[in-house]
Parts: C-alpha cells; structure tokens; sequence
C-alpha cells in the first residue's frame, strides 16, 4: 500500500534526513528517521524506511539496512524513492543487474528524474551497456541542454560505439550553443540597458548611445532569433525595429527572410517587395524580389519585376532567355511545376538544357584561338570545364524537375484529365462537387485568356526576333524546333524525354543519391529490372538509410516477386544481390527494423509508414499514426518535414484520412502557426488542404535556410 504523504512538518524532515545523506552525516540521519517513525501515523512510511536502511548501510549494518529497504519497498510499491534507495543498496554488494533493475522500476514511476538516470548511466558504462548508455545520456541531454556534462557524456557514448563523426558533431554542437548562450545573454542585455538609458550597460557613466545603436542591436537579435527558429521573437524584435525606421531597406529584407524561412512565402514575397520599393534602382534587391515571387508561385508579378531591368521592346521571359539567366529559369520552372503548368515548367527546362548545349558547342570559336594565341593554360582549363559541364547546380535542378515532370506525366496522362476529374468527383458531396465545377470553370476561363494572349505575344515576339535568329542560326545546324508547352506536356514516351536529361546526371553527378533514385523511379516504369538493381545498389553505396531509398527498395522488391515470368538468369541476379540488402528478411520485418532504427526521424517514419500501409492495407490507422508523430524526441521538427507529412496524408499515400489530415494540420499549426501551409481555411479558400499541392512550400530551400 501506498504511505500517506507526509504532512509539512515531517515532510521538512525527510528532506533534512536525504541532506544528512548527502552530507555523510548517517547519525544524525538516524535520528531524523526516528522523530518521523515514532509517530504512530507513519509508523510503517515506505520512504522513511527505505532511507533509514541506506542509512544504516552507510554504518556497516548490512542485514538491518536489507531488512528496512525491503520493509519500506512493500509499504509503498508505487515510490520512485524505494526502488532508487533499493537499487543503491544492490549496487553497494555489486549486484550490478539487480540494481540496474531497480533504477529502471524507479524510472517507470518517474521517468524524468535525472538523479535516477545519473546513476543508472553509471552503472550502464560500468556493465559496458553502451547502447543503454546511449539511450540514458540522450535522456539526461533532453532534460538538461545548457549543460555541459550532458552534451560530453552523450558524445561519449557514440565515441565507445565508435561512431566517431557523431560524437564529434555532437562536440561541434555543444561548442556553438554555448556561444549562442553567451551571445543571446550579452545582446538582450545591451538591448534592455539602452532602451533605459541610452547605454550598454546600467552600470557605465560614459557617453549616452546613438538612437541608430538600439535599431542594430533589435537587427541582429532578430537575425539571431530566426537563426535559432523562434520566429514570433524574431518578428517582435524586427518589427519594433522597423517602427522606429520605417526607410530602412535592410529591415524589410530581413522580415521577409524570416517569413520565408517559416514557410510563409506569399507574406516574404510581400516584404521583399517592400524593400525593393524603396530602391527601385538597386538590381540586387530587385532580382531578390523577383526570386521571393516566383518562390511564392507569383510568376507573372516576377516577370514584371524583372522587366525594369531587361531590354525594352521584348518581354522579360525572352530576354533572360537570350541572356542565359538561369536562376530565374530554374526557380520560373520549379513555380510552373508547383502550380501544376507542366508545360511551361518543361519550356524552362528545356531551354536551360539549350544553354548548356550552347555554351558546349561555343569551343569551337577556342580550339583554333586558343593555340594561335598561346593561351593554353586557360586553353585547357576550358576543355576541364567543359567535360563536367552539366555537373553545375543549374542543370541539375532543370533535369530534376523534367524528369518529375515527365514521370507525372507517364503516371498521370493529361489525356486523361476529364478522368481524373470523374473519379476525384466520387468522393465529394454535392456542395463540394459544385463548388470544384465553378472553380474548374473560372480556370479554364482564365486559361483561355491567359492562352490568347501569349499567342498574341508569341507572335510579335517572333516577328521582333525573326532577324536575330536567323543570323545565329547561320552558323549552327539549322533552325531549332520552337519549344511549345502544349506540346511540351503532351510527348508520346515521357519516359524517354525524361532518359534525355537522366543521361547526363547519371554520367557526371553519380555521387549524388537523387541522380540513382531517379534513374530507378524511370526504370521502375519501364519495367527494366536489373537497371532498377544498378540503381538502388549506386543509391545503397551512397546512403543505405536514406527515406526515398527505403521506399524504392521495397517497391522494388515487391515488383521482384510479383514478377514470375522473369528469365532464369535476370531472375537469379535479383535474388543473389537483394538478399544481399534484405539479409533474408521479408519485406514487414526489413520495414519494421527501418522504423524502429530511425526513430527519432520524421522523414523516416514518413518513409517506414508509407511503405506499412504499401504492404498491408488493413494496417491503415497505424501507419498514419506512425507518420504523424510529433513528440519531443523527434529530431527534425521543422516546417520542411511536417510539410512532406501534410502532403502525403493528402495525396493518397495513406489511402483516405480526410480526419487525420486535419487533425494533423491543427497540430502543426500550433507549432508553426505563421506557416501557410498549416493554417485553417478561411472563406476565400473552401480549404487550405484542397489547395496544398499547389501551396509555395519549397522544401529544397526551407532545407537550407532551417
């Protein structure tokens, strides 16, 4: 049975008799425990009993102590303190695996007491658990970040399981947040002193500061904040900034930084456009805006930014065509795909592709000028180049997006769009259908118009740069095919389109993962297996526990076995170079291993769980349970990884989970609540979820920028 709680008085005793404990004082410990036991009312108080046999321990009287500890244990089987003190008693006659049972029965009754983990960690380094040793010191450094014996005995533990790069992060890490420590102290400080009195500190008689010190110190604390992701603080501090300087370009640069990296890009594009209003001459902040516009889906209001800085007489799109401006065209293609214009996503690809293809086949103007000149180290440095062209983080990005676009494309013909329409129709009520008919109805007359337009501009753009092209093409291999995106969007073998740019990726990029998981994502299509095989196996070199490749390698092995009629040889090849990857584990054990190895990772678990629900529909709830964790061990937190989650309850991954994806939603808006992705629908938007797939989540840059 439970022991009453004792009463304020006792209560000051027994904390008196864990001082005495502490202080090696065990007489007069005894004699605290006796004025609780005498009384009659707790008499029989498991705790008191249980320290009165520490206690005694502590004086040589074994067999008393083991006669107390145990008589207090059974008065009160529920105290955290009995099983502690019982498991410190066996740990003095070093029987080390009953105490560590004891501190484990301690810690399920109070899993965050850090005394009990303490110990418990000794014992697990003493014993050489060193994976519980692991567990327990991430615990201890969950509870108490700021210090620094929490950070070393982690990092210990990987250094004893010799995984040394992550204990050397984890050093990297501690060493950082102690400077941020230092620094967010020192420059709150300066910030509350000067808003006082003009000074850096209360404490100084010197001369009184500059207003401008107090907008520079709110500068660099937002920049810090943001830095740090606690985004409300950093707005505050900002937007106190700019109402004291409201002409201040830098400001608004910096607030839309912060809106951009909580994931509310039409808010960053709109700041950004206010910090460029106040310099319209400034082609940098211009070329930002229009980069936070086309970020934000906003591809017309970026072409006319642009504009104030191209030639006049053409518009902007072809004159940052003609002038191989390929930042703007891969993010312009990267905003079609989001907004599901595939077309025109596939027009910037492939002029991006044309670029390089140029810029190849300008060496012939060199090879002869080059030797004639005597410029060969430049010379050859050319040829160097050339060879690793397409390696260039521009072609990349372009060949990235065609292939994804051309794989919808295979997945989901536009020819059969109305299709589309008739099944997602099945699952709306009526309200809901009418409402998806007149939008789909203001759309196509908007399309209409937006159609009639550009064939206009298409023309006179044609006549104006007719003579220009003709000229160059004098001395290439003739006129080139004008890149149509209706056209575009509709090639018969998307497939093979999207071969055309995998070719070069595969060639010159082989060390990047994204190169091979592509290349099988084709190959899984066409149905080749042992090209499916090259690919996951390049891929399992690089990184064997990346998300995406978990999930390729189980479709993959899935396909495998759905597959009978596989020749004989292809056959035994797969077999002998997946069992090599599976270790003879079916495809449930090798996923549930996946899941409970990474279970500290969203995207992981987004991973494992997508691939529960591929093998066993009945598993449904479980595997968007999985998917939608959100507790405090989850280590990548962040607006990038919930977004993936988000879109994945919406599209079909996990079957129909209107409920959940909501649920999920308002979850994550209280954690995120400035990210537009996550917020609740308002009246102009039937639902935020309906529109997500089209939303300005880039996660390629919330990744870098989080």
């Amino acid at each position: 049975m439970p022991s009453v709680p004792l009463p304020p008085k006792e209560s000051n005793l027994f904390k008196r008799i864990l001082k005495c404990y502490e202080q090696k004082q065990y007489k007069n410990g005894l004699k605290f425990c006796k004025m609780i036991l005498s009384n009659p009312k707790f008499a029989e108080h498991g705790e008191t009993l249980a320290m009165k046999g520490l206690t005694l321990n502590c004086l040589g009287k074994k067999e008393e102590a083991y006669e107390f500890v145990r008589k207090g244990l059974r008065n009160d089987v529920k105290s955290h303190v009995c099983w502690h003190v019982y498991g410190l008693l066996q740990r003095s006659d070093k029987k080390y695996d009953e105490a560590i049972k004891c501190y484990r029965n301690a810690l399920k009754l109070d899993k965050d007491n850090l005394q009990i983990l303490r110990d418990l960690s000794l014992l697990q380094i003493q014993m050489r658990d060193l994976e519980g040793y692991r567990e327990t010191r991430y615990q201890l450094l969950q509870l108490r970040p700021t210090q620094r014996a929490s950070w070393i005995g982690y990092a210990i533990a990987y250094h004893l399981l010799k995984d040394y790069d992550m204990a050397l992060k984890l050093l990297e890490e501690f060493r950082k947040t102690q400077q941020v420590s230092t620094i967010q102290e020192l420059v709150t400080g300066y910030e509350a002193s000067l808003k006082t009195c003009d000074l850096f500190s209360t404490c100084e008689n010197g001369e009184k500061e500059p207003p401008t010190t107090l907008l520079w110190v709110r500068y660099f604390l937002a920049q810090h904040f943001d830095k740090l992701g606690q985004c409300s603080l950093a707005l505050d501090y900002i937007n106190a900034a700019i109402a004291s300087t409201p002409t201040l370009i830098e400001l608004f640069y910096l607030k839309a930084k912060i809106y951009k990296h909580v994931g509310n890009l039409k808010e960053a594009a709109k700041w950004m456009d206010e910090a460029q209003s106040l310099d319209t001459a400034d082609r940098f902040i211009n070329s930002k805006c229009a980069k936070y516009m086309l970020r934000a889906n906003m591809v017309k209001d970026a072409e006319e930014m642009c504009s104030k800085f191209t030639r006049e007489g053409t518009s902007a799109m072809e004159n940052l065509n003609e002038m191989q401006c390929m930042w703007f065209q891969t993010e312009c293609a990267a905003a079609y795909q989001r907004l599901g214009k595939y077309g025109d996503a596939l027009k910037k690809c492939h002029e991006v592709e044309r670029h390089f293809f140029e810029i190849t086949d300008d060496q012939f103007d060199f090879h002869t000028y080059c030797m004639r000149k005597m410029t060969l180290r430049a010379y050859v440095d050319l040829l160097r180049l050339e060879d690793v062209l397409r390696k260039h983080a521009f072609y990349f990005e372009a060949a990235r997006s065609a292939i994804e676009i051309y794989l919808k494309l295979h997945d989901n013909p536009l020819t059969n769009e109305s299709k589309e329409q008739e099944v997602n129709s099945e699952n709306l009520s009526a309200k809901e259908l009418k409402k998806m008919l007149s939008k789909q109805r203001r759309a196509q007359k908007k399309a209409k118009l937006e159609e009639e337009r550009k064939h206009a501009e298409r023309e006179r753009q044609q006549k104006n740069q007719k003579k220009k092209r003709d000229e160059e093409e004098e001395e290439t291999s003739g006129p080139r095919e004008e890149l149509v995106p209706e056209k575009l969007e509709r090639v018969e073998n998307p497939l093979e389109e999207a071969i055309k740019f995998l070719i070069p990726l595969k060639n010159l990029i082989g060390d990047n993962i994204e190169t091979h998981l592509l290349a099988f994502e084709i190959y899984f299509r066409k149905g080749k297996f042992l090209l499916m095989l090259q690919s996951v196996k390049r891929a399992f070199a690089i990184n064997s526990n990346n998300p995406w490749l978990h999930e390729c390698l189980i479709r993959f092995s899935k396909a495998v076995s759905d597959h009978s009629n596989l020749p004989e040889i292809v056959s035994k090849v797969l077999t002998q170079e997946m069992q090599k990857i599976f270790v003879n584990k079916n495809l449930e054990s090798f996923n549930e291993e996946f899941l409970k190895h990474n279970a500290t990772s969203i995207q992981h678990q987004l991973s494992g769980a997508k691939m529960m629900y591929f093998l066993d529909k009945s598993r449904q709830e479980k595997a968007i349970a999985v998917a939608t964790r959100l507790d405090k061990n989850m280590r990548d937190k962040n607006v990038k990884t919930l977004t993936k989650v988000f879109e994945a309850l919406l599209d079909g991954s996990f079957g129909s989970c209107h409920t959940q994806c909501e649920e999920y939603q308002a979850a994550c808006h209280k954690l995120f609540p400035f990210t537009s992705a996550f917020m609740p629908a308002t009246n102009e938007d039937d639902s935020s979820i309906a529109s997500v797939n089209h939303t300005a989540i880039n996660h390629d840059l919330l990744s870098n920028e989080i």
